[in-house]
């Protein structure tokens, strides 16, 4: 049995019964595998006994859901009020700009998904975005377009290197 596939049958046996639990088990699923695919819907649907359709509504509603893969940095730009009166729309473009990519899409090399967020909850850093990746969380704070696009080939120069 496929690993992946056995920590999401670990979780389903803890929750497949349990009523009221779709979010949980979602969440978990997406943890596991960083996304939400069809074939992940359709065994926790067979699971569960929930229709695939209630699951995929539940999916597109929230939007902590991802039903496509992201790339290897996760990019949470900020776009709170803090942020917005900072210039997060200037630095979000640069951002957009510099990866070619725009909110919600992954580079063509699958290293960087941009994500825009209503909030970090750094107010005091603003403009703000955090970073996710294999090793962490890391947080950018006073953030000008010259500033990200540093921070985002630093990233990149690092990724070549490792290679």
């Amino acid at each position: 049995m496929n690993i992946e596939l056995e920590k999401l049958d670990k979780l389903l046996d803890k929750y497949a019964d349990a009523p009221g639990s779709l979010i949980t088990v979602l969440q978990n699923a997406q943890e596991i595998y960083g996304w939400l695919s069809e074939g992940t819907i359709e065994h926790i649907s067979g699971r569960t006994g929930i229709k695939a359709a209630k699951i995929y509504g539940v999916a597109t509603f929230y939007t902590q859901f991802r039903l496509k893969p992201i790339g290897k940095h996760l990019i949470m730009l900020c776009k709170g009020t803090a942020c917005h009166v900072n210039g997060a729309d200037d630095i979000a473009a640069a951002a957009s700009e510099h990866l070619s990519v725009a909110d919600n899409e992954t580079t063509a090399d699958g290293l960087f998904t941009l994500n825009y967020v209503a909030c970090l909850g750094c107010c005091s850093l603003a403009p703000v975005m955090m970073i996710r990746s294999d090793g962490g969380e890391e947080t950018y704070g006073s953030l000008t377009n010259a500033k990200v696009r540093q921070i985002l080939d630093d990233i990149r120069a690092k990724e070549a290197a490792a290679e």
